[in-house]
């Protein structure tokens, strides 16, 4: 049986307007934010998109997204966290490497890309074979929603070639244990800032 899966980031933060490294740590979301959150909660009650259930990252950023986007009792798991950028946490995005990140975080107390991959894979099809998870929403980050598409990435003809956006929403089909993107829902939020 096909299941859907709404993969999404975050609205806009605080450490997202100054241009600081936000793995880890936190930051709240700016009004920006959340009514970037507001506007894709419209989206989905529009379209008659409903959730059988939602999951957030432990960061409020995320849990705070979720809330503002449906109205529902969420999980909020570890393994929907971003990615762990050790020592770089809260510093200037000017310090981050160039692309790809590959290991160059573990020498810094942070993670490697292929275990952020294996993390977020691992807990999206840990929840999407659990039953009654047929439409499901999970709120995360910009660098794990990016993973989580590189480790489907051979299944898809459809790919977000640009940056994960604030409030990107990422629509994935899963059957037979294979997630497959269909969809990249980016909203215009060129008016909000």
């Amino acid at each position: 049986m096909k299941k859907t899966l709404y993969l999404m980031r975050h609205g806009q933060t605080v450490f997202n307007v100054r241009k600081k490294i936000q793995g880890w740590c936190d930051s709240p979301l700016t009004e920006v934010g959340k009514k970037q959150a507001e506007i894709v909660n419209k989206y989905f009650k529009k379209e008659g998109i409903t959730f059988d259930h939602a999951y957030s990252s432990t960061a409020e950023r995320a849990s705070d997204t979720l809330e503002l986007v449906v109205d529902m009792p969420y999980g909020r798991l570890k393994g929907l966290k971003e990615w762990g950028f050790g020592v770089f946490e809260g510093e200037m995005d000017d310090l981050m490497p160039p692309r790809p990140y590959g290991d160059h975080f573990i020498a810094y107390g942070g993670e490697g890309e292929s275990e952020v991959r294996e993390r977020v894979a691992d807990t999206l099809m840990e929840i999407m074979k659990r039953d009654n998870h047929d439409t499901v929403l999970a709120v995360s980050h910009g660098a794990t929603c990016r993973q989580f598409m590189r480790k489907w990435q051979h299944t898809s003809d459809v790919d977000q070639k640009h940056k994960i956006e604030n409030c990107c929403i990422l629509k994935f089909e899963f059957e037979d244990d294979i997630f497959r993107l269909l969809e990249v829902i980016n909203h215009d939020f060129s008016n909000l800032i």
